[in-house]
């Protein structure tokens, strides 16, 4: 299964012009309703994500980044998005917590697969990962930040080759934590999804 770049998970059939993202990524519990057949009809997805409502009470985001949180490159990473992105468009994961598990699992990813590659789901049924990640997470920031995204043009074996070798060497160039970094700088907790997780395993810690 190719799990590079960009890829889609099936195709989807627009049946009414009504349909937005937000009824099928939000923070909604999951119901029948939100995803009724007559307004959008996914196919084989559909009977993915319904044979996984046990595991994901809750329907995905859309622009969430999930990374390695014990990753100080990663983390300096994510930090320069956050200060980049004024519009709060991008919201993050540490791929340790249990939030980030029915975003790799509706991608087919485990924590190996992400570990290796950061995620980054952009919408229904669409994530990247590797250099073309980064790539689309930068085309959501201002100017003259999107501006790098032209960087795609590059061919996806020769970004990914050069992103492949800085993490796997990521961790003896630049360091490693015992638990997710973002727990040192709470004040950057409003921008992940896993927040109250990550709260709860720091007041467990004290």
């Amino acid at each position: 299964m190719m799990r590079r770049g960009l890829r889609l998970l099936t195709p989807l059939i627009y049946h009414r012009s009504t349909f937005s993202t937000s009824s099928f990524f939000s923070s909604s519990p999951l119901n029948a309703a939100d995803l009724a057949v007559d307004d959008l009809l996914l196919g084989d997805q559909l009977a993915i994500l319904a044979s996984k409502a046990e595991t994901a009470p809750n329907l995905l985001q859309p622009g969430v980044v999930i990374y390695d949180g014990v990753c100080h490159l990663c983390h300096n990473g994510v930090k320069w998005v956050i200060k980049a992105d004024r519009d709060r468009k991008i919201k993050f994961c540490c791929f340790q917590s249990k939030a980030a598990e029915p975003y790799m699992d509706v991608c087919d990813l485990d924590r190996d697969d992400v570990r290796r590659r950061f995620l980054f789901i952009e919408g229904p049924g669409l994530y990247h990962q590797g250099s073309t990640a980064a790539l689309r997470v930068l085309a959501y920031l201002p100017l003259p930040y999107s501006a790098l995204s032209g960087l795609t043009i590059v061919p996806t074996p020769l970004r990914d080759a050069v992103y492949d070798h800085v993490a796997k060497k990521r961790y003896k160039w630049f360091g490693k934590s015992d638990d997710c970094l973002v727990l040192r700088e709470q004040d950057l907790l409003d921008r992940f999804i896993d927040r109250e997780e990550l709260l709860e395993r720091s007041r467990s810690v004290l």
